[in-house]
């Protein structure tokens, strides 16, 4: 079984393998001629429960032809132009050929004695992320696995800076996080995993364009303060999961500026505008934010994972830091010894960062605004298309590449029948393999959300989906006219 391990006598094994696997994804990457197949959890379980794990094959190749069936075949290609669901972006080659790097070297991004250079990597990308940003000089940050942690770690950095001794006890009750009724779940997921009561998040409405209200949040604010409690944070969205809204981030932080909140920004989606060449203003104020959560995995065109927590005061960090003596020791502290395990809630880390090292220094900053900022124009025909048709109609005018919609048929007007064919629409397009589409409530009823994070998907890929999406929605009515009939 020592035929098995990477190291300098299984080098070539090492190399006709990995080659022999890259050949079997190129395959099937060039002949992807839908996102998906069809395929139904049923007809699917029944093959990957047949396997007897205690049997291996013993040959790469054997067990990539049983990949084939099991998973490569019916995996949801998120490459494809008529992908068009969740933010789930197609991946640029250089980050990819990191992934290859870092999954073989294996480094463990905890310590320096388990990454050395890598280290150093990881500190120079969160650097060009806070000059990116504007968060000044004493700006640092981690790597994360994805949004959902760092909005967690932000908070947990907002609970401690709160004040003196707020952490769990008889001042966790009267912590307060602001964000809008639209703000990404992971807030409320986060408030109760930090201890704090289920009243704890605040929910701001927002406006028709999905962002959050100002003056809303100001009165929440007082309120706050006239009640004795205590404003912790405000969390800003920079790109809403359902809407792609972009909350009014100078306003925010002048209320979070006068009430003493510290001010996190969730930019997990809208953080590719920090690289557009013509959109960056769209999150003018951000520079003023506390924390920010990024994710280069939605527009930055990474692998997952591939995600940062930034703060502007790198000693707040210090709240996630502990000393175990066989790992990093207070003594390293003194001799400079950099473990990034002093500012993360992981130990072991996957050296994530090597991806978008490999994508900056292969494609550059342009290249990767470029292609966001080609999703964010195909979103705007996308909606001008929407707005045109009147089969359609489409809730908000897109701040970033997602747009919501919904089928209005001409000759039904019961809303309940209309979610019923909207729902129905998603289901039946997703069956067919043909494309793949998101779906949200607005107002309690059920819309359709297309998130384009593809440049190679075109207008006419939209409106080709816009067509088999109506198709679908009219054969359900038709035949439930017949059922009742």
């Amino acid at each position: 079984m020592r035929s098995h391990l990477l190291n300098d006598t299984t080098a070539e094994r090492y190399r006709r393998s990995v080659t022999e696997g890259i050949e079997r994804v190129a395959a099937k990457l060039a002949t992807t001629d839908r996102p998906f197949t069809g395929v139904t959890v049923d007809a699917l379980a029944p093959r990957i429960e047949q396997i007897d794990l205690d049997r291996p094959l013993h040959d790469t190749s054997a067990v990539l032809d049983e990949l084939e069936e099991v998973y490569l075949r019916d995996a949801i290609y998120f490459h494809h132009p008529r992908y068009l669901a969740h933010l789930n972006c197609p991946v640029v080659i250089p980050a990819v050929l990191g992934e290859a790097v870092l999954s073989a070297v294996n480094s463990s991004l905890d310590t320096w004695d388990q990454s050395a250079g890598g280290t150093l990597i990881e500190r120079r990308l969160i650097d060009w992320t806070n000059g990116r940003i504007g968060l000044g000089p004493a700006a640092d940050g981690v790597f994360t696995s994805g949004g959902s942690q760092s909005n967690l770690q932000a908070l947990l950095l907002a609970r401690e800076e709160a004040k003196p001794g707020s952490g769990p006890g008889d001042n966790a009750a009267k912590l307060r996080i602001f964000a809008s009724e639209v703000s990404h779940f992971s807030v409320k997921k986060s408030a109760k995993l930090l201890g704090l009561g289920a009243d704890a998040v605040v929910s701001i409405p927002v406006d028709h364009d999905k962002r959050m209200q100002t003056l809303a949040l100001a009165h929440e604010l007082e309120r706050c303060e006239r009640d004795g409690l205590i404003p912790m944070a405000v969390v800003a969205t920079a790109g809403t999961t359902d809407f792609g809204s972009i909350d009014p981030l100078p306003e925010i932080a002048e209320l979070c500026s006068r009430f003493g909140a510290w001010m996190h920004v969730d930019a997990a989606y809208g953080c590719g505008l920090l690289a557009s060449l013509k959109n960056r203003d769209r999150i003018e104020g951000i520079e003023r934010a506390d924390s920010v959560t990024v994710d280069y995995h939605k527009s930055f065109f990474q692998p997952v994972s591939s995600s940062a927590v930034l703060v502007r005061d790198a000693a707040t960090l210090r709240h996630a830091t502990y000393h175990a003596e066989y790992l990093n020791p207070r003594r390293m502290v003194q001799e400079r010894i950099p473990n990034q395990v002093d500012k993360s809630l992981q130990t072991t880390r996957r050296f994530d960062a090597l991806k978008l090292w490999m994508t900056l220094r292969v494609m550059g900053a342009d290249g990767i605004g470029e292609l966001f900022d080609e999703v964010c124009d195909l979103a705007r025909e996308g909606w001008k298309l929407l707005v045109a048709d009147p089969r359609f109609d489409v809730v908000v005018e897109p701040s970033l590449s997602t747009l919501v919609f919904r089928f209005i048929p001409a000759a039904v007007t019961d809303p309940a029948e209309i979610d019923r064919a909207n729902l129905y629409a998603r289901k039946a397009l997703f069956a067919s393999g043909d494309a793949v589409v998101a779906g949200t409530k607005v107002g309690g009823r059920h819309y359709l959300k297309f998130t384009l994070l593809n440049p190679e998907t075109t207008v006419d890929d939209i409106a080709a989906v816009l067509d088999l999406i109506a198709g679908h929605a009219e054969q359900y009515l038709g035949e439930s006219l017949d059922r009742a009939s």
